[in-house]
């Protein structure tokens, strides 16, 4: 990726910032999509492209009895896999791209998944966001920030870049936080993005970056920001459930 000039200060405050709060706020970040190991993310990842991981959590389980290695997969009937995939949307394509992924993963890297950004790309269906995810939390390999849909909407929210594209964006933040904290970093924003900062009606209310949120609407709902965030902690945690305050 190009080298991206240093943030203007206020900029770099503003990240740190937001990175302390959401540490606070979700402790223990995860993909909350069910995986045993890095082969079975990556699936779950390609599958879960314009579906959620509720959704994709529900196919996976009889998917991965089916077939339960990359050889396996890649041997595997397309009529019977986009069966299983059906509900996952989009599910001709989807099914057609892990079939390649397990074909590629067996052929040419043994059976197992790539640990580099440069070979797992090399992988159908694992574009650099795919590759971050699983890097990331398969292996714990920074290799950059997962800019999807919900970070991409933070980043704009919180004024962290004014990019348009998940290319440029993902830049200005590996800028703006720590290498060594990109990963959980990462699925902070999202896990945010899915449960507080929402596209239709944000809880901006109870969000722990109420104050460092230019475009927060109404009151806080408590005073000090670190109630919020314990309070965010239990909504994540119980993926949604738990919602008082």
């Amino acid at each position: 990726m190009t080298t991206t000039p240093p943030p203007p200060v206020e900029v770099q405050k503003q990240a740190d910032d937001v990175r302390k709060r959401l540490a606070v706020a979700i402790p223990k970040p995860v993909v909350e999509l069910d995986h045993e190991n890095a082969w079975q993310l990556l699936v779950a990842t390609i599958l879960a492209a314009q579906a959620t991981d509720k959704k994709i959590n529900e196919i996976t389980p009889a998917l991965f009895a089916r077939y339960p290695t990359p050889a396996d997969l890649a041997a595997a009937d397309l009529a019977e896999v986009q069966e299983l995939v059906k509900q996952s949307g989009f599910f001709r394509e989807k099914a057609k791209r892990i079939i390649g992924a397990a074909q590629v993963v067996t052929e040419r890297f043994g059976g197992e998944v790539p640990k580099t950004m440069a070979k797992l790309t090399q992988v159908p269906g694992a574009a650099r966001k795919t590759a971050n995810v699983v890097l990331g939390m398969a292996y714990r390999k920074p290799t950059g920030v997962v800019v999807d849909t919900h970070v991409t909407r933070l980043a704009a929210r919180l004024e962290l870049s004014v990019e348009d594209t998940p290319e440029k964006i993902e830049r200005e933040l590996m800028t703006l936080f720590p290498k060594r904290s990109w990963i959980d970093t990462s699925h902070r924003l999202i896990l945010h993005g899915r449960y507080v900062c929402k596209a239709r009606f944000p809880r901006c209310g109870r969000c722990p970056l109420h104050e460092i949120c230019a475009v927060a609407e109404g009151k806080k709902e408590t005073r000090g920001w670190k109630e919020r965030a314990a309070w965010e902690q239990r909504l994540v945690e119980s993926k949604g459930a738990v919602d008082e305050l």
